[in-house]
């Protein structure tokens, strides 16, 4: 006798076993699980915000956010008193066919960053002037000059 042959017969649940792994590989269970493995390989892909730089010089506030692999369209900013908005949205279509053409698995998914970047003045958003290449986004701040107050002196 083989020892292949002894070591079958010699282990109770090698039928049991052979019967899960072949459920295991079969299409919806394997899908379900790769969908599983990658959720906790990565979480959070995009995570709830990404890296913001904020710097000043003389005449204006430059902030510069990374965001490598977004689109210009996926881009949206917001001015509200004297915070600036970031918000970053991604759809991502995922469609799975057959021989025959026919849809198996189709998986969409919606994925959405942002981050506020207070400044210490009131934004103009008429004056506020923005960029994006190579994945840097780039926002200009003009600084609000305030108007000088005379100080009365009581005698």
């Amino acid at each position: 006798m083989s020892d292949r042959n002894r070591k079958e017969k010699n282990e109770p649940f090698g039928e049991i076993v052979k019967s899960m792994n072949q459920f295991f590989q079969e299409k919806p269970v394997r899908g379900l699980l790769q969908t599983m493995d990658d959720f906790f390989k990565n979480p959070f892909p995009f995570a709830s915000s990404f890296h913001v730089d904020l710097k000043e010089n003389a005449h204006e506030h430059i902030i510069t956010a990374e965001l490598p692999g977004v689109n210009r369209e996926q881009i949206q900013l917001n001015v509200f008193d004297h915070y600036i908005t970031i918000t970053v949205l991604a759809a991502d279509i995922f469609t799975e066919e057959d021989s025959h053409q026919n849809i198996v698995r189709k998986q969409q998914t919606m994925k959405k960053a942002s981050r506020t970047i207070p400044l210490p003045h009131p934004i103009n958003e008429k004056k506020v002037k923005a960029s994006y290449q190579n994945g840097l986004l780039q926002i200009r701040v003009p600084k609000q000059k305030g108007k000088p107050i005379l100080i009365d002196e009581i005698k």
